[in-house]
């Protein structure tokens, strides 16, 4: 996912837009109330370049940019799906 400012080894994540338990799938409006996704922090990095060339012809215009993406790698601990609410 993007990357994240994490202080610490675990994030939780409380925008929850669908949970999915066998055959029972939970559908937020928009999201789910109560509901949380505990992660931990695997790597933070940054994806490969991303070539960006521009090039108008006869006027001698070339540009050429390269781009790395920056990313966290999270690793899903526990979904927690508040009990009771169920609307």
């Amino acid at each position: 996912m993007e990357k994240l400012a994490v202080e610490g080894d675990t994030v939780e994540l409380n925008n929850v837009y669908l949970v999915a338990d066998k055959d029972k799938v939970t559908l937020g409006k928009p999201t789910i109330n109560g509901a949380k996704v505990i992660a931990d922090v695997v790597e933070e990095g940054r994806k490969d370049k991303v070539i960006v060339f521009k090039y108008k012809p006869k006027v001698r215009y070339r540009v050429k940019r390269g781009h790395r993406q920056p990313y966290t790698r999270l690793a899903i601990k526990e979904i927690v799906v508040a009990k009771g609410k169920g609307k």
